[in-house]
């Protein structure tokens, strides 16, 4: 692949080809980065207590109240915030599957001589209304160095509603997956490509503007929408927009650019933001046809509910009592820590929030779903991870019940870094991770993984069969990745399904050939449309394979389609990674094999 146009910086030296003892993707980036080398150059206003109801019934639960230790609140006048911030960064550089989990919050103002370091299960963002209330004169930095400049396993990380002036120009998020960088106004360039040019597997980009140049370097994979780029630098395998303001033309495979002028149907993350003195969580509206930024001329528009509204929930509180809060009409604000659940938490209201800071993590113990919502319209799910157990769940995540079948256009539920992982942290298992019932839901950005590597890991160890299942109708993701589970990546029954950017990686670990047969054919698709739709769309897919327990291993196809009318691929490919297993097509029987140990993209640029 050529990408496109070479800076004027020194071309990079690849990552060393050594394989880590976590092992995740070694070879992944190896020929990324040669394909990319010609290119590189507390604290809420108290809150009254809900009414106690009829004598003898519990006494109801409060809202609001301080948001917990692991939340830590700066203004401009806080002092040691450079120190405090490091302190923050040396826990987590290197906790990938660590307990710790912090949200860093600014309040609006303007901040000085600050190199923010993001590390594992880290959120900083801003409390203004807009991104340019809150104003970082520095850096916000994701690198690579705890991992030998690979930044292929920088995940689980976020910034979120802040303005910054980047010190020499160019501000540094180099992520891999789960790692959303929303809402944020960069005035100056973003580099996303670790120090030294390292292999990086990203990412996502949504509300934001960068005022100069992006530069993906060698990153594989990115999605962007409803932004706005001064401009972009150079794409590997596959790089979409929706609805972005400067974005490159369309012109996949080569330079791999798929480019659409608008999102069909986008509505973004609630946010905390201060009001005075007072929190609140902003609930930005919906948008059809969405292209650029919600903040750019005066106030967002949405509503907001005060912290009042909701149970701020500590970890250690129980299922049984989140579940009592909802049930009062309480919002959920889920603060940062890992919740351990032994029954679902049930969203049964119309135009619930629960919202997560710091990665807030649920953990059903005993086999239940973590979380399931009613068929209701508007429901709000943002911001928390999602772990499966040691006892098999059937689901962790259920939006809407089987056979939901009601009309959610005009208040559709959203599922916003919202992300799954099954082992890696330890022993877990979900036969479906998640559930998508509801009609016209938006799924924007998840991560629903499968670990590779970490504790807990194996074939049978972390058995997890399906990633994601859509029966829903009129479903819309936008970012979606979701790897390594057993037999398909996603399914999808639902009828006129749309998908804007998928990345998927098969189980690395299949130990053989007859242990991934799906029948007749070679292999479980990746991304699999149900014989039974009429009409399905989607833009900028992409599949890697990677069996290094038997590279002998042949997977048929990293897509299967119905051959119907309505049924349509945009920009399609598959990857053999080094030549540790290889694909006979792209979808269906469509598109040429792949072969050797080059990793070059087979590709479809239109599916029928």
């Amino acid at each position: 692949m050529t990408p496109s146009p070479t800076p004027a910086t020194p071309s990079p030296t690849p990552a060393s080809s050594g394989r880590s003892p976590v092992g995740r993707r070694a070879v992944l980036g190896a020929a990324a980065a040669v394909a990319s080398a010609p290119a590189l150059a507390g604290l809420a206003t108290p809150a009254s207590a809900a009414p106690a109801g009829r004598r003898k019934s519990p006494r109801a639960l409060p809202g609001g109240g301080d948001l917990g230790p692991n939340v830590i609140v700066f203004d401009p006048s806080t002092p040691g915030i450079q120190a405090k911030l490091d302190e923050v960064f040396k826990k987590q550089e290197s906790a990938q599957f660590g307990t710790g989990r912090y949200a860093l919050l600014f309040k609006p103002g303007s901040y000085s001589g600050l190199n923010a370091q993001i590390g594992f299960y880290t959120s900083i963002a801003g409390l203004g209304l807009s991104p340019d209330d809150t104003t970082i004169n520095g850096d916000i930095t994701v690198d690579a160095g705890w991992f030998n400049g690979n930044a292929t396993q920088n995940f689980w990380r976020s910034a979120e509603n802040l303005a910054v002036v980047p010190v020499n120009g160019t501000n540094r998020w180099a992520v891999a997956q789960a790692a959303p960088f929303r809402r944020m106004h960069v005035r100056g360039g973003l580099n996303l490509s670790p120090n030294g040019y390292g292999w990086a597997s990203g990412g996502y980009i949504a509300d934001s503007r960068i005022d100069g140049q992006v530069g993906p370097y060698s990153q594989q994979q990115w999605y962007t929408r409803d932004s706005a780029v001064g401009s972009w630098l150079n794409g590997v395998w596959n790089m979409v927009f929706s609805g972005v303001e400067g974005a490159p033309g369309q012109s996949f495979p080569n330079p791999p650019y798929t480019t659409l002028d608008t999102t069909p149907v986008s509505r973004e993350k609630p946010f905390l933001y201060l009001n005075g003195s007072e929190y609140r969580v902003f609930l930005p509206e919906k948008r059809t046809n969405a292209r650029g930024v919600t903040w750019g001329n005066g106030t967002p528009r949405g509503t907001s509910l005060p912290l009042s509204q909701f149970y701020v929930a500590k970890p250690g509180v129980s299922a049984a009592t989140l579940n009592e809060a909802l049930a009062q009409g309480l919002q959920l604000l889920l603060t940062p820590g890992i919740y351990h659940l032994d029954q679902p938490i049930q969203v049964n209201r119309a135009n619930t929030v629960v919202l997560g800071l710091g990665y807030a993590t649920l953990i059903p113990d005993n086999g239940a779903t973590a979380l399931k919502v009613a068929d209701v319209d508007g429901v709000r799910l943002a911001g928390f991870l999602i772990d499966a157990g040691p006892v098999n769940s059937a689901t962790l995540l259920e939006v809407g019940p089987a056979g939901a079948s009601a009309d959610h256009s005009a208040n559709p539920t959203t599922v916003q870094d919202v992300f799954i992982r099954i082992g890696g942290a330890g022993p877990g298992k979900a036969t479906t991770s998640m559930v998508i019932n509801s009609r016209h839901t938006i799924v924007d950005h998840t991560w629903v993984w499968r670990a590779d590597h970490g504790d807990g890991v194996g074939w049978e160890t972390n058995r997890a069969d399906y990633g994601v299942r859509v029966n829903g109708d009129d479903v819309l993701a936008t970012g979606l990745f979701v790897e390594h589970f057993n037999k398909y990546d996603v399914q999808w029954f639902g009828q006129r399904g749309r998908t804007i950017f998928f990345q998927n990686e098969k189980a690395y670990d299949a130990p053989n050939q007859a242990a991934i047969q799906n029948g007749s054919v070679k292999g479980y698709a990746a991304y699999k449309v149900a014989d039974s739709v009429t009409a399905h769309e989607g833009w900028g897919l992409g599949s890697y394979c990677y069996y290094n327990v038997d590279p002998s291993i042949v997977q048929h196809h990293g897509f299967a389609a119905p051959n119907a009318s309505g049924v349509k691929f945009h920009n399609l490919l598959v990857v053999s990674l080094g030549g540790q297993g290889q694909y006979e097509r792209v979808i269906n029987d469509i598109g040429s094999p792949t072969s050797g140990t080059s990793t070059v993209p087979s590709t479809v640029v239109s599916y029928p």
